[in-house]
């Protein structure tokens, strides 16, 4: 991405002032508009994402970028002014370090990242315009919520709607677009829009400039039925509310010789088992209402050795947990990622389902979940003995204090902490104690003071690390990274993107490439200072490379690139952009040599 296409802070103000213009504008026209007029609206305030490009202290790649007029919009390519989130592509799916996939994961749900956004004044939805300037194509849901943000009164009965929903896709060009889909009518208005995206069938980032909602103040005429929907709220065992079509189950077993069902209950339990494992959670909680035989199998605490609640977040409850207590006393793997804001689930609900069924979990995926306290965290680290992976990404709500009980958790292999407000003593409390990580991710933890310091206890404690992310770890110096390669010798992938303080003339990167020969992924993002030297001896001493991002650099040739890609014949992913020594004409020559390989270069209209 680029450094810089204009100061944050002049564009801040820009659009203040132009949002200020449009609103006072409509403010002095609303006494003297017809109701039915529509309003159109920029976004006010961001309120929350799961991830983002840019630092947590800057304006630039931020989701924070989303808010007032468009900076960029109709212009195309990489601006520091857009919204960007993390990842894009199927690399970062590809690596070691990724989580496996849940099962039962619904096939609509297509869902990588979101964002939600405030607007000023609560309308019926018309039309909602999304300014894509980059690599459009990677929006696949706008919801509306019921809850004005803006209330002072908490939310009560909180309701999200979709408006539109798609699969992922891939524009035709990477040029700018308005995206604008025909979106559902709404009985409620509102001024919190959702949106959700999946950026994996794109070539590189996306990049969103401006959001606009357009709706009505009166109430459009409405359909006046609408069919009932049976969700996961609705899990009850009771024998009374078990059916089959209607059916109570004793008259359907009496009936079973009339009705014919195949001898279906003849079959092996292990079988019936098989067959309901490929339902997703609310059709399994369908078919526990059919019949007590059904029911018998979709209670079953095997059904639920592994659970993803995170496509059901607008759903889940403190009761939906309650519910599923009694069927997850197995319980391996649990995801909750998004799950639970604005009250929805409570750090007492979300305490209590983990002390009956943490014993056994191993995995627990708590990415944006803005409820937890650190109760939770004491619970999830007396409790989950066992647990070896713990994700909580973008939970920025917690409290720095709150990270000390994760080095009670002594088996811990994969933590990510992306974006939360840990400190040095408790990251260093956990490397203390949990000498078994293989994987851990401290990009965008801006409150560690520093980097040297942890990277010392890493290369200490932590022999065995797999994969390290320090994206924007802004004080690690060429003392502490020198330490960590000497000490972890085993790591396949490094991301020291945006990590601004280390200095190629130093050695350090030639020092990394001679250290870490099982190297697979290496991010340089950002640093200017990488060099031909540098190239050459990762091509020298790590032939196992697949992803290696140096953009940025105006230190590196051609010629030390064509050397790369015949020494490393794995490599998948090279990103060259703003590399000031490769142009166009170089890539194309590149890629005619090396076809199997995609050579990034994003570029500014």
């Amino acid at each position: 991405m680029a450094q810089g296409h204009g100061s944050a802070l002049n564009r801040s103000g820009t659009r203040s002032e132009a949002l200020g213009s449009r609103r006072a504008v409509e403010l002095g026209q609303r006494a003297v508009l017809p109701i039915s007029v529509e309003v159109e609206q920029y976004v006010k305030e961001v309120l929350d994402f799961s991830s983002h490009y840019g630092s947590e202290n800057s304006m630039s790649y931020t989701m924070w970028n989303l808010a007032g007029v468009p900076n960029v919009y109709p212009s195309s390519g990489d601006f520091t002014q857009t919204a960007v989130f993390r990842t894009y592509g199927r690399w970062w799916e590809q690596c070691t370090s990724a989580t496996q996939a849940f099962r039962r994961t619904p096939q609509a749900f297509h869902s990588q990242d979101y964002m939600e956004l405030a607007f000023e004044e609560p309308v019926y939805p018309t039309a909602v315009e999304v300014l894509e300037t980059y690599h459009p194509g990677a929006i696949v849901q706008i919801l509306a919520c019921s809850h004005n943000p803006f209330s002072q009164n908490p939310p009560a009965d909180v309701r999200w709607e979709v408006l539109w929903a798609g699969q992922p896709s891939k524009a035709l060009t990477p040029q700018a677009r308005q995206f604008s889909p025909n979106i559902r009518q709404l009985g409620f208005a509102t001024n919190l829009l959702r949106l959700e995206v999946n950026s994996s069938l794109l070539d590189y980032y996306t990049e969103l400039d401006a959001v606009i909602l357009r709706g009505v103040r009166e109430r459009p005429i409405l359909a006046l039925y609408k069919m009932p929907i049976i969700d996961i709220s609705d899990l009850s065992d009771s024998e009374d509310e078990a059916t089959d079509v209607g059916l109570p189950c004793r008259q359907a077993r009496d009936a079973k010789q009339n009705l014919g069902n195949g001898y279906f209950d003849k079959l092996p339990y292990e079988l019936i088992q098989l067959i309901v494992s490929h339902l997703t959670l609310p059709d399994l909680c369908r078919l526990a209402q059919s019949c007590k035989l059904l029911q018998q199998h979709c209670c079953d605490p095997l059904q639920y050795v592994q659970l993803s609640l995170q496509p059901y977040w607008s759903r889940l409850s403190d009761a939906s947990l309650a519910h599923l207590q009694g069927r997850c006393t197995l319980l391996q793997r649990l995801n909750l990622s998004w799950t639970g804001n604005r009250g929805a689930v409570t750090a007492a609900g979300f305490c209590s389902f983990t002390k009956a069924c943490g014993q056994s979990l191993v995995c627990l995926e708590l990415s944006c979940c803005h409820f937890l306290s650190e109760a939770c965290l004491e619970v999830i680290a007396q409790t989950c003995r066992c647990l070896q992976e713990l994700n909580l990404s973008s939970c920025d709500r917690l409290h720095p204090q709150a990270f000390n009980h994760i080095a009670k958790i002594p088996r811990l292999r994969r933590l990510v902490l992306y974006r939360t407000k840990i400190e040095q003593t408790a990251i260093l409390n956990i490397l203390t104690f949990c000498a078994e990580l293989r994987h851990l991710n401290l990009g965008s933890c801006v409150m560690v003071e520093d980097y040297d310091v942890v990277a010392s206890m890493l290369a200490a404690r932590c022999r065995f690390l797999s994969s390290l992310d320090l994206w924007r770890c802004h004080n690690l110096t060429e003392r502490g990274l020198s330490e960590l390669v000497s000490g972890c010798r085993l790591l396949e992938e490094l991301d020291l993107g945006w990590c601004s303080t280390l200095q190629s003339s130093s050695g350090c990167f030639q020092h990394l490439a001679r250290c870490l020969p099982h190297l697979r992924k290496l991010f340089l993002t950002a640093n200017r200072t990488v060099c031909d030297a540098d190239v050459e001896e990762l091509a020298n001493c790590c032939p196992a490379l697949q992803h290696l991002d140096i953009l940025g650099t105006r230190m590196v040739g051609p010629a030390s690139l064509r050397k790369l890609l015949q020494s490393c014949p794995k490599l998948l992913l090279l990103d060259v952009s703003f590399c000031s020594q490769i142009d166009s004409r170089v890539v194309q020559e590149l890629l005619g040599l090396f076809p199997n390989v995609a050579i990034k270069k994003s570029f500014t209209q």
